[in-house]
């Protein structure tokens, strides 16, 4: 499997960066990607584990393309739509277009083109290309609750602690933590904020050994608090909103990627995420002669998609962790970013059957009319009779059978 995890000189580095996208502008562009995903699938009603893989796909697949070759709210869609399937919630890819229409305005809507749903589906096999159909991916939520487990101490101040690192979790989604650490060393990180700003020591916790100087010695090796820090103050830096940000231009060029006026640069990019050379192309395809990337994307077969079995993170910590997460905000500052599961659609009504009449199952209803009038059967042949009673007259079937019988006797004696 491929390594995901990349150090900050090749986040520096990347294909939107060497295209002419400043870091800070990637930055933006990642960070509303990632918004729009969360906000997207909290309207359809995805829990929160479907969106944070999509938005770790959106994360990985503008680490091999450009922000310029592919725009991000197309993108976006993609992901979710694939982290649907994924995650065993899958939703139709018109439900999400549909969803994407209500929250972007025409000028970012016109790059999905005139066919929104084609674009998406074509896209899908660039992005299961770019990941190289590594698609099980593991989320900070699961460690964070696995090692809330273990703490001691208040549980009101506990379970303040544990949402407020949740919370965080939610905005990490927002930066590209996910592509330098892996997820217990952000929950660790994670938690470890949470319990700075809540006030919530940790000092001692289940299955504590002598040479456990911290609780996350339990859990993770050789962290050290750079590492905690670095991870701290990427998710800090999320609440300082400045004017410059919302002055960036937009996301170039506006419109869908089949319709990119650079098809060189998007062969290029996906000739080098693929590495291939051009005597190992699948099925001896030259990239130099395909004009569009749905045309590229149909000319590469699709390999088996192997789904992971579903994985419920959020289990039940005890009375002390309560629902999570809840609808509140822990930060006025950052109302936009966190992820939350929608609340379930309420029951249908329930509709009473009509009570049944105490004779209902004893009484016959009366036979149709049309049977009351129908004629009499008509009389049988007289050698089909059944005969007269008292040894009379034998019918043509009585006759007959009383005759084999006495054959069948004799050849027996």
């Amino acid at each position: 499997m491929p390594c995901w995890y990349y150090d900050k000189k090749e986040l520096r580095e990347t294909p939107s960066i060497k295209d002419g996208v400043t870091y800070e502008t990637e930055r933006r562009y990642r960070k509303e990607g990632a918004r729009f995903i969360m906000e997207c699938g909290t309207k359809m009603g995805l829990g929160h584990n479907t969106m944070a893989t999509g938005v770790v796909y959106f994360h990985r697949f503008y680490m091999f393309h450009s922000f310029k070759s592919f725009p991000r709210y197309v993108t976006a869609c993609c992901c979710l739509f694939l982290a649907g399937k994924v995650e065993e919630t899958p939703k139709k890819c018109r439900d999400i277009i549909k969803t994407a229409r209500g929250i972007l305005n025409d000028n970012y809507f016109v790059s999905f083109g005139d066919d929104p749903k084609e674009e998406v589906m074509t896209l899908e096999r660039i992005l299961l290309q770019t990941i190289k159909f590594d698609l099980q991916v593991e989320h900070p939520y699961t460690f964070l609750l696995k090692y809330a487990k273990c703490f001691k101490g208040d549980q009101q101040k506990l379970q303040k602690m544990v949402q407020m690192a949740w919370n965080f979790v939610n905005d990490s989604l927002s930066t590209v933590v996910c592509l330098q650490w892996e997820p217990e060393i952000i929950a660790v990180a994670l938690i470890h904020l949470a319990s700075k700003l809540s006030k919530f020591t940790v000092l001692d916790w289940l299955g504590r050994q002598p040479q456990h100087q911290r609780w996350w010695d339990m859990f993770v090796s050789n962290v050290t608090m750079e590492i905690l820090e670095d991870i701290c103050h990427q998710v800090l830096d999320l609440y300082q909103s400045t004017q410059k940000e919302g002055q960036e231009p937009n996301s170039p060029p506006q419109k869908p990627p089949s319709r990119a006026d650079s098809p060189n640069s998007i062969l290029k990019t996906l000739n080098s995420s693929l590495e291939c050379t051009p005597a190992s192309q699948p099925n001896g395809i030259e990239l130099n002669n395909i004009q569009s990337i749905k045309s590229l994307a149909n000319a590469v077969p699709l390999a088996a998609i192997s789904i992971p079995p579903p994985n419920d993170p959020l289990a039940p910590v005890g009375n002390m962790i309560g629902a999570l997460p809840p609808s509140a905000n822990m930060n006025s500052n950052a109302g936009n970013y966190h992820m939350y599961h929608a609340p379930p659609p309420p029951p249908p009504p329930v509709v009473p059957m009509q009570p049944y009449a105490t004779n209902a199952w004893t009484q016959q209803p009366p036979p149709p009319a049309h049977y009351a009038a129908a004629a009499p059967p008509p009389p049988m042949p007289p050698n089909m009779g059944g005969g007269s009673a008292g040894g009379g007259a034998q019918g043509y079937y009585n006759s007959g059978r009383q005759q084999q019988q006495q054959q069948q006797s004799q050849q027996r004696y």
